[in-house]
């Protein structure tokens, strides 16, 4: 079954050219240059992947984003204008699993969306490659089969890369796994020793949990080799 990917950006250039390179891999595109249509898209369609921009003239990429977590769990990968500041942060706060600065290459972009389906199908494959679909840990329960985590009874609303960031922390649990472990292993994907995707996205996991890096009950620093959640 052809994978299908949303792509909305106001810039037809860009929207254009993005949808070209996508089929090219012999992907499914549904191309939009208004919000509000790929919204509506998203009622009747099945979507794989989403890349939204971030600047849009009728409702905002974030906006958009934060209605597909209300309901999704597919990645979701935002083009910015900005090279640092708050859109960033802003888009992994609200689920984002990635973003890409303009102006990109459209391989870079390619090998950006082959990456997170990678590890979307990876960890959704893994229900049936796991004998151990459920994880406990000092009131934190985490299913593979439904891609649910709660913390003390109260579920916590987890991006499919935090979700996948805790799986693999709590399937290690005793363990130190190093941030090139951890990246290899969500991302799929090598790793550079000046990329902090894994720290900005372990922030905003503990954040969800009301952890704390200084005094963790969960997911603990080991400095200089990575991340681990005791037994």
């Amino acid at each position: 079954m052809a994978i299908t990917i949303l792509v909305v950006d106001d810039e037809q250039a860009i929207a254009d050219l993005v949808e070209v390179y996508l089929k090219g891999e012999n992907y499914n595109v549904l191309k939009f240059y208004r919000g509000k249509d790929a919204l509506a898209c998203m009622m009747s369609e099945k979507i794989d992947l989403a890349i939204l921009d971030v600047m849009l003239p009728d409702i905002d990429g974030f906006s958009i984003c934060q209605r597909i977590r209300e309901e999704h769990h597919f990645p979701v990968i935002m083009l910015t204008a900005k090279e640092e500041g708050m859109d960033k942060i802003t888009g992994l706060t609200l689920g984002a699993d990635d973003y890409i600065t303009k102006p990109f290459r459209p391989l870079e972009l390619i090998a950006r969306v082959k990456a997170q389906l990678r590890r979307f199908t990876k960890y959704n494959s893994a229900i049936t490659n796991r004998e151990d679909h459920l994880i406990t840990v000092s009131g934190l329960v985490i299913d593979l089969d439904t891609h649910e985590c709660t913390l003390n009874e109260k579920k916590l609303s987890l991006t499919p890369t935090e979700f996948s960031i805790l799986w693999v922390l709590c399937s290690n649990r005793g363990q130190v796994v190093s941030s090139e472990d951890l990246f290899r292993e969500v991302w799929g994907d090598k790793y550079f020793t000046n990329n902090n995707t894994v720290m900005v996205h372990v922030r905003h996991l503990r954040e969800k949990m009301h952890d704390s890096a200084e005094h963790p009950n969960y997911i603990k620093t080991v400095w200089g080799v990575g991340y681990k959640i005791e037994r």
